[in-house]
């Protein structure tokens, strides 16, 4: 499947950053991650940190799929608000998959310190802020559940949203302390190269064809014939997996973004703060480490690559419609579109865990607007199930919940 279309922002700022080779012997492994995005370099960061000796896989070049596409904000906010997600699986549930979200951000930061990283990481405010008045009533309620369950937040209403970053034609949100943002194709790039040097091997351009599942391990085989006997194999393959596994357990969407050309001045009372709004689909938005306004929304739900870069042009009128109402005053010069498509639960939760059909194997699955921070999350789990320990999450988000 194609992600994503082909002029992602981060792909092209970015260039090569590093080369792989592909697969072309019969190797042996203790984890064999398939996935080389986002997802799976944290997930090998924590198997290498933990002692296991590890493989990584993927079909592409490294960071090529949907990792390239993402705008990369970091918000301890799921899809699903806070007070919907406690009626949908109770109270402990929802606060503790909103609090293991917050805490990936301070996990995150302590990686990037890890990796001297040049990938951008910033600490940032998050604004959830009603577009419609109509839409008040319930953020206030959404404001309650998260005071209530501790969260660093304060409301401010339309005129401090104006003052504050220009915004017109908001009716009050929700001002939070935790957020962040980076560069995730370069952090990628950087966590594979950092576990390169402890003796994780990472090959590219290497498919998995057929998993045979013997006594105690995995005999993967790849579409050029080349062997990976592995203990266990821990699928971090994104919205893919849905045509790897049988039921129906997520949707997929496609989402537009753009990024502006640099003009740090016009973004300046914007840079420290991430945004989005009560729209459905929502606006969300940030500014990048080198003074560009990156803006998206638009979602659709998924057909194909095709029809689904046939609407770039179109969205991005949209969406720049949206962000005249929102700041009238500011002009918006594009420098590049693109689309991307990810995948939307039920109840805005990633699924992280064993699947009944795949022996000897994880699944660590980052879905909605949250898929970075979930794979953050998905390190500690998978850590956890390597050693048969059990994790508080894992209920919440286990396949056929």
């Amino acid at each position: 499947m194609d992600l994503k279309s082909n002029e992602p922002f981060w792909l092209v700022k970015n260039g090569i950053l590093n080369s792989y080779p592909s697969l072309k012997e019969t190797v042996e492994c203790e984890v064999l991650v398939i996935g080389g995005g986002i997802t799976g370099s944290l997930i090998a960061h924590q198997m290498v940190k933990d002692g296991y000796e590890t493989v990584l896989i993927d079909r592409r070049e490294i960071g090529n799929g949907s990792t390239s596409a993402t705008t990369s904000m970091l918000q301890y906010e799921i899809d699903v608000p806070l007070y919907e997600l406690i009626d949908q699986i109770g109270e402990e549930g929802a606060v503790k998959a909103y609090k293991a979200c917050s805490q990936s951000i301070e996990d995150l930061d302590k990686i990037t310190q890890e990796l001297n990283s040049e990938a951008g990481f910033e600490r940032k405010e998050s604004l959830y802020y009603a577009s419609k008045k109509k839409d008040v009533s319930w953020l206030k309620k959404e404001f309650e559940a998260r005071k209530n369950a501790g969260f660093n937040i304060k409301w401010i209403e339309k005129e401090e949203i104006l003052e504050r970053y220009e915004f017109e034609n908001t009716f009050g949100g929700i001002l939070s302390s935790q957020g962040a943002s980076v560069d995730a194709f370069h952090l990628a790039h950087e966590l594979l190269a950092f576990n390169s040097k402890k003796g994780l091997r990472v090959y590219d351009k290497t498919e998995m064809d057929s998993v045979e599942v013997k006594k105690g391990f995995n005999l993967v085989t790849t579409k050029t014939g080349q062997k990976i006997k592995a203990q266990k194999i821990i699928y971090a393959i994104g919205y893919e997996s849905a045509h790897l596994i049988k039921e129906k357990f997520v949707d997929l969407k496609s989402t537009f973004a753009m990024v502006s050309e640099i003009d740090e001045k016009g973004s300046e009372k914007l840079n420290n703060t991430l945004f989005w709004n009560t729209s459905d689909p929502y606006l969300y938005m940030r500014t990048t480490s080198d003074g560009r306004v990156l803006i998206g929304g638009g979602d659709e739900d998924f057909r194909d690559p095709e029809k689904r870069d046939a609407m770039i042009d179109k969205k991005e009128k949209e969406i720049l419609r949206d962000l005249k109402d929102l700041l009238p005053n500011y002009h918006f010069y594009t420098d590049f579109t693109w689309a991307g498509t990810f995948g939307e639960t039920k109840d805005g939760l990633p699924y992280i865990g064993e699947h009944k059909d795949f022996p000897n194997s994880y699944f660590v699955l980052g879905f909605g607007g949250n898929g970075i921070t979930f794979s953050v999350t998905g390190m500690e789990m998978a850590s956890a199930f390597m050693k048969n320990k059990n994790h508080p999450l894992t209920e919440y988000f286990k396949f056929g919940r």
